[in-house]
């Protein structure tokens, strides 16, 4: 299998941590061809989309350790078309570069790309959740979005809850995410104000204003999704005086086993995930509840490969290879049948 993975620079890769570099270790490991790039890296020459890539040198045997196979990497350059690869594999960190995915528009029909761009496109940020059908908000916690500030000061002063919770709409890994008290309501136009005009343009910004989950102090729950399945999870507790729970944030990771809510959550969110092409996700879960859904580059696999003695980039792997396989195997066939038509036809 040829695989390509769309990511942040090699050099910024931190092995001990690092989620994909496992599923670049685990591939390289199988004998897969293997290239990485970058979405600036990006380019069409005579109508065709390619990248200037870092190939994989093969090595006699692959370390087993991480950090090692990261040292030890040599790559050679090459430009390669895109549509030559069996897989391509968004691992880009947030924001999303949504004109790199036009790139990608042109080589779909011939390369299964994880996850679907379209997919990216509706769902690279937090408004995807509100897409979710939960009219008794039974996972999903009620949320506000707007860049209206009279109207989002209306729905904190209405709000039955003494608490609720503040953030961009693009934001990720916990990046100005703030609790809102009732008490400190005077403070509430001038955070407004910062959060809607931060980025200096005409138009403002959309600001999500959101129910406070009870439990949230107490951190959240990281749940890896797999083709609308769950296949590893942790909890994540904020470091002391910090509302946030991700790792970058202080966060400590702590083994975790999914609760009949959770369950139950995943069985809500999974169907709908596979539909819009997002086979390897991450979800943050509150309390039984769904706060970001997290499609680009969903981190979290080496802590929970350590809590739980698993190696989840196994069943990643496994999974586009099954994908890749069958799709071969229907051009085959189809191969096979046409085959069969013309001799059919030169009797």
């Amino acid at each position: 299998m040829k695989i390509c993975f769309i990511m942040y620079p090699w050099e910024k890769v931190e092995p001990e941590t690092d989620s994909t570099i496992r599923l670049i270790h685990e591939a390289a490991t199988r004998g897969h061809t293997v290239a990485i790039t970058t979405t600036s890296n990006l380019t069409i020459r005579g109508s065709v989309a390619s990248a200037f890539c870092d190939v994989l040198n093969r090595q006699k045997e692959v370390p087993k350790n991480i950090p090692s196979f990261y040292r030890k990497a040599e790559f050679k350059k090459k430009a390669l078309p895109l549509s030559g690869f069996d897989c391509i594999f968004m691992r880009a960190n947030p924001p999303l570069d949504t004109l790199a995915l036009n790139f990608l528009d042109s080589v779909r029909s011939h390369t299964f790309i994880m996850n679907d761009i379209d997919g990216l496109r509706i769902a690279n940020n937090k408004l995807y959740t509100a897409s979710f059908d939960d009219p008794a908000n039974e996972f999903i916690p009620v949320t506000h979005v707007s860049k209206n500030r009279d109207y989002l000061e209306r729905i904190l002063a209405e709000s039955e809850s003494e608490k609720m919770i503040l953030k961009p709409l693009d934001g990720y890994g916990g990046q100005g995410v703030i609790v809102l008290e009732k008490s400190a309501r005077h403070n509430v136009r001038s955070l407004l104000d910062f959060y809607i005009n931060s980025s200096g343009g005409t138009h403002g910004n959309y600001v999500i204003l959101q129910d406070y989950v009870d439990g949230a102090e107490e951190g959240d729950v990281r749940i890896l999704m797999l083709n609308g399945e769950p296949i590893g999870a942790m909890r994540r507790k904020p470091a002391s005086g910090e509302t946030r729970s991700n790792i970058h944030a202080g966060g400590v990771a702590v083994k975790h086993t999914l609760t009949a809510q959770e369950k139950k959550l995943c069985r809500f969110v999974g169907p709908k995930l596979v539909r819009d092409g997002l086979f390897f996700a991450g979800i943050d879960v509150i309390n039984g509840k769904l706060i970001e859904v997290n499609v680009l580059s969903p981190g979290g696999i080496m802590r929970i490969n350590s809590l739980n003695r698993t190696r989840l980039q196994k069943r990643v792997i496994d999974f586009i290879e099954n994908v890749v396989n069958t799709k071969e195997m229907l051009i085959q066939r189809k191969t096979e049948f046409r085959k069969a038509i013309e001799d059919a036809d030169a009797v």
